[in-house]
Parts: structure tokens; sequence; C-alpha cells
């Protein structure tokens, strides 16, 4: 027996059979659909368009000691940074506070877990945050009104620089009190270098004028010289003086404050001092340079993002689109009308043709 075979024209006249519930089905669709698509609030939509920066081009710390220039993102790690900010619940349960969101969305009382996780699933409803073809976060945020939806777009974009700020701060902080402690340790190593150096001076009487060794190596010869004048001219008493002016000279008991007994016995102890000295010197400059730099690179803040476009309120609607509502809504009652009737009128057939003495109908 061969089966039967079913066409979409072959549908018309079971509609044209059925036509007065099939035209009832749809108009009742059309206008229930009109009278929700009405009901239905606008809902606007903001963007704000920014691309992050590399952590270490924005490090005060480096833009003030190395002359660093910022850096757009790009990175995958910087990418994936803001956007892990973006979506995590601190900057949600921030934004929906800050705004009051819980009254907004009439999601209950704040503090309450069913009402904040009611105000926290419309606030992720309505936020999006995405990285686009040019490298640049698109944050996008949906509200019915489009002051609001503006206002809550720059604010996450305001909370992800901070927190991507905050990411560093701590270490900052910690640098600043490791240049603190070095420049302290310096400090005191600079005042024992300073009084061992004071004390050798008085000692040796070396105090590091320039041309001091030729001054005294020449008063040395030249009284030398007079001395064996003196002493081939028989000037007895010439002699004695000179010969204890050369004593006080050369020898450290010679009651010369400057000598050469203590000027060569203190000139390699004196060099290890001065060299020890001059280098805490440097040093601590230094240290006192990058904690000074450091301090006041930590008091300011640089933001870590290149904002490109703020968000503004919209100039018209994102949603509803009323008529494409109104329109799938009359096709698709339109559609399981047909479904509906032509199943029926497969049923009814069967019926018949299972009763004794009936014949099928075509």
């Amino acid at each position: 027996m061969s089966s039967r075979s079913y066409s979409l024209l072959g549908l018309w006249p079971v509609v044209n059979r059925w036509k007065p519930l099939v035209a009832g089905a749809v108009g009742l669709a059309l206008i229930i659909s009109v009278i929700v698509s009405l009901l239905m609030p606008n809902i606007y939509k903001s963007t704000a368009v920014f691309y992050p920066t590399n952590p270490n081009t924005t490090d005060p710390d480096r833009i003030v000691t190395d002359g660093g220039k910022l850096e757009l993102g790009g990175r995958a790690e910087d990418l994936d940074r803001v956007i892990t900010i973006g979506e995590s619940q601190t900057l949600a349960e921030l934004i929906i506070k800050q705004f009051n969101l819980h009254k907004h969305y009439k999601a209950g009382k704040p503090g309450e877990d069913v009402a904040d996780q009611a105000a926290l699933d419309e606030f992720n409803s309505n936020f999006t945050i995405v990285h686009n073809d040019r490298d640049a976060i698109e944050v996008n945020f949906l509200d019915r009104d489009k002051v609001l939806a503006a206002r809550v777009a720059n604010a996450i974009v305001h909370a992800i620089d901070s927190i991507n700020q905050q990411l560093t701060f701590e270490n900052r902080r910690t640098v600043i009190t490791l240049y603190q402690t070095r420049k302290e340790f310096l400090e005191r190593e600079y005042a024992a270098a300073h009084d061992s150096l004071l004390a050798g001076r008085r000692r040796y009487g070396i105090y590091g004028m320039e041309n001091e060794s030729r001054y005294l190596g020449r008063a040395i010869i030249e009284t030398e010289t007079k001395l064996r004048q003196a002493e081939g001219e028989g000037n007895s008493s010439k002699a004695a003086g000179l010969r204890k002016a050369l004593r006080g000279l050369t020898q450290a008991d010679g009651g010369n404050f400057l000598n050469l007994e203590n000027y060569v016995k203190g000139t390699d102890r004196m060099a290890t001092v001065y060299a020890r000295f001059a280098d805490i010197q440097g040093r601590l400059i230094g240290a006192r340079n990058a904690y000074e730099t450091a301090k006041l690179a930590i008091s300011g803040k640089i933001s870590s993002i290149y904002s490109v476009q703020k968000a503004f309120p919209a100039t018209k609607k994102t949603k509803p689109v009323r008529w494409l509502i109104v329109v799938s809504s009359v096709i698709i009652t339109l559609a399981l009308s047909i479904v509906f009737v032509t199943l029926l009128e497969l049923y009814r057939g069967n019926l018949s043709v299972g009763r004794p003495g009936s014949e099928p109908q075509y």
C-alpha cells in the first residue's frame, strides 16, 4: 500500500476550513504583543572605551627616575588583568553600593542574602566588559535611566583603574620602607666614618690639603740644607736650632703637628678611611635621592589606563525593538496555529478511517 504524500499547498484547504480559529489566534497574538511591547520600558546602553597600559611604564618611580613613558596595552596579560578586575564581584559590590542599586532594582534591603544576590544578578545581566578587535576594552551598561547608565559605566572604568593601581601600591610602599631603612643605615655609617676621619686627622695631622706632602718635603729639605750649612760654618747655636727643627719635621715626638713620621704612618691608614668615607657619602646621597623620589612618587597617582571614550547618555534606546516583537509574535502564532490545525485534521482523519464503514477523507 503506497504512503500518503503531503505538501505545503495541500495545507491551504485545511487552513481555509479553520481560518476563523487561525485568524483569531493571530489577531489575539497581535493585540497582546502590541500591548506587551508598549508596556516594556526603554533600555539605554552607554559604552566607555579605554586601553590598558603596562604597569611597568606607569610606575611613578620609573617615570620620575628613569624618564619612562606611558605605553598603551595590547599585551595579553594586561588585557586579561583588566577584564578579570572588571568581572570581579568586588567591583560589582562596590558599584552597587555606590549607586544604591538595591533600591533602583527594587531588590530589597541591603545586607540580606536574597536581596544582595538579586541586585548582583541584575547588575551582571546589565553589565558587559569585552576585548574588541582593536585591542581596546569596552565597558557597556544597560539601564532604563540613560543618565544613570552613563554614570555607572564611567564609575566602572574609574574603579578598574583604582584597583589596577592598588595592585602595585602595596609593593611601592614596601619599596619605600626599604629605601628608608637603607638611608638610615647609611646615615649611621656616614657618622661613624666621619668620626673615624676626624680622629685620624687629629692623630696623624693629615687633613687632605692639596700638595700637603710637597710642602712637608720642601720644608724638610730646606731645614736640612740650612743645618748642614750651619755645621759647616761652625755656628753651633744655629745648628742646634736647625737640628731641633729638623727633628720636629721628621719625628712624631719632635713636637711638630705635621711631621714626616706621622704623615708616612698615617697616609696608608687615612687613604682607607678617605675611600670608605667617600664611598658611604656617595651611597648616602643616592639613597636619600631614591627615598625622596619614591616618597614623592607614591603620593601621586598616575592612571593605569588610557581613556579613549567616556560614557555619555544614549540618544536612542537599545531595546526593546517593538516592531520586531510584534512581527515575531504574529509569525510564530501563525506557524503554531497552522501546525495545530493540521495535526487536528490528521487526528480527525485517522479517527474517521478507523470507524467501520468509513472512507478516508481527502
